[in-house]
């Protein structure tokens, strides 16, 4: 039986439950899988109509496992932990009073400034691949990554004496780098697709679609780091609070979305993957699971971080680890994640 470390549950009339140190899969008393707890990492549930039984929840709590819950949008709705996970104190004060004085403002421009950077090195690693076969593609990447690292420089010219005094000014120049970023994606990307540029709620063709879905998979990893770090998910610095708006979730994501989904939905898309949409202009069950599969490999893979290779996913933990210690004092600084494209 093939280790499973990633459980995603997609059919509907699932149904998940525990048997002797094991989840198990079953629909109209078929098994479609089984899970040993001892090397699960995950459940992700990602279809309608599925039921879950209190043992398996309990069993996954017990164990630390998390268990994910995704619109067929891949709007992110809901996750399970431990109770215990949300008991921490020191961090949590630590994090709010940060907002207002410089270490707010310190971490709303390293967020920035990560997302700004992995978007160019993210081209410039699809630049590298076309030098030969497609010139004109190359220089285009390549012009864009050098204006998007300029607009680095505009970064270090903000000043203020709390984050709300710079924040407007901050996500005009991420704006400015994530148009240039997404104007030169789309000549990546094969004219199948009629790609209309990047969308985002609501998106109905399948390659923004993709992107809203790996994103949704993304968050979910994000939060878990942030709540097992002791932070509080909505106490963001970058994004503005709003009610039930996760802004330190939205703030670290920024490090990663290039990194971990864009290079993953966009080399699917190179490499003549379907991805497809149904008569309701979402993506099938198929083209889901495809998607989770490939973003979840993607999060275990070996990048540079710290003088040695770790798994993306571990890396999402320590960075927010290191913001739960930048705002206690205990890290002088917080830097973020840049990859060794």
């Amino acid at each position: 039986m093939p280790i499973i470390q990633h459980l995603i549950i997609d059919q509907y009339g699932a149904f998940l439950g525990k048997h002797s140190g094991r989840l198990q899969v079953t629909k109209d008393k078929e098994k479609l899988a089984e899970a040993p707890l001892l090397h699960l990492e995950q459940v992700l549930v990602t279809g309608e109509g599925i039921g879950l039984s209190a043992d398996a929840v309990a069993a996954c709590c017990t164990a630390g496992i998390p268990i994910y819950f995704l619109d067929p949008r891949g709007r992110p709705y809901a996750a399970l932990y431990s109770a215990g996970l949300t008991g921490t104190v020191l961090t949590r004060r630590e994090q709010l009073l940060a907002y207002t004085d410089h270490r707010g403002i310190e971490l709303a421009l390293a967020f920035a400034r990560g997302k700004i950077t992995n978007q160019a090195g993210f081209l410039r690693y699809a630049a590298k691949y076309r030098q030969e076969a497609a010139p004109e593609v190359y220089d285009i990447l390549c012009r864009a990554a050098e204006e998007i690292r300029s607009d680095l420089e505009e970064l270090t010219r903000l000043t203020g004496s709390t984050v709300e005094e710079i924040r407007n000014a901050l996500l005009t120049v991420e704006g400015h780098a994530a148009q240039k970023y997404w104007t030169a994606l789309k000549h990546l990307i094969p004219e199948s697709y009629a790609w209309p540029g990047r969308r985002h709620r609501g998106a109905r063709d399948p390659l923004n679609a993709a992107l809203n879905y790996g994103y949704g998979i993304l968050y979910g990893q994000i939060e878990r780091a942030i709540v097992l770090a002791g932070l509080d998910p909505y106490g963001g610095f970058l994004h503005a609070d709003r009610p039930g708006k996760p802004s330190l979730v939205l703030d670290l994501i920024e490090e990663f979305r290039a990194v971990v989904v864009d290079r993953t939905i966009v080399g699917m898309a190179t490499k003549g993957m379907k991805i497809e949409l149904d008569e309701s202009g979402l993506l099938t069950e198929k083209s889901r699971r495809e998607i989770a599969e490939k973003v979840l490999e993607r999060l275990d893979a070996d990048e540079r971080y710290e003088r040695k290779r770790q798994p993306l996913r571990i890396i999402i933990q320590s960075q927010a680890r290191h913001i739960a210690t930048y705002v206690r004092g205990d890290r002088a600084a917080y830097e973020p994640f840049i990859a060794r494209w």
